[in-house]
């Protein structure tokens, strides 16, 4: 008799070691502190308008002179470091709202903030294109363009 209990002694022991820890110690969820990701209601921006999508510039040169060369069946891979060299050259020397007011001669939509944000953005068939020119303060021109497709071809 002497020897089961001696046995049961150390397996109670460990059952209630296994208890308390799958128990947690106590500390509920709710007195961790505030949530990492607070709830702002009403601070994201709304959505585009219906309307607001962008033609489709020139294949070639749009009426404020950007020349938009062949972008339909370009690799993004070339175009986008050759339309960049285009805009840095384009827009050496000049001021953001002197290359806002260009940009949007030649179709983009820009915002000036803390930076200068213009693009271009359409859907063509299944692929979404984004021309973009950014200038932030301080900063060099970066300029691009992007395609992504929906869909295996």
């Amino acid at each position: 008799m002497k020897t089961q209990t001696s046995l049961l002694a150390p397996l109670l022991a460990a059952l209630s070691l296994v208890a308390a820890c799958a128990s947690g110690g106590g500390a509920s969820d709710t007195e961790a502190g505030p949530s990492p990701f607070p709830v702002e209601r009403g601070s994201a921006p709304p959505p585009p308008a219906l309307g607001a999508a962008h033609a489709a510039p020139p294949e070639g040169e749009a009426p404020g002179g950007i020349d938009f060369g062949q972008w339909r069946n370009a690799d993004p891979a070339l175009y986008a470091p050759a339309f960049q060299n285009q805009m840095r050259t384009r827009f050496a020397a000049r001021s953001s709202a002197q290359i806002a007011a260009d940009l949007e001669a030649n179709g983009f939509a820009c915002e000036n903030g803390a930076q200068l944000d213009c693009r271009i953005e359409i859907m063509e068939r299944q692929c979404a294109k984004d021309w973009y020119v950014v200038v932030e303060r301080g900063s060099e021109l970066v300029a691009g363009f992007d395609v992504m497709c929906l869909g295996a071809r």
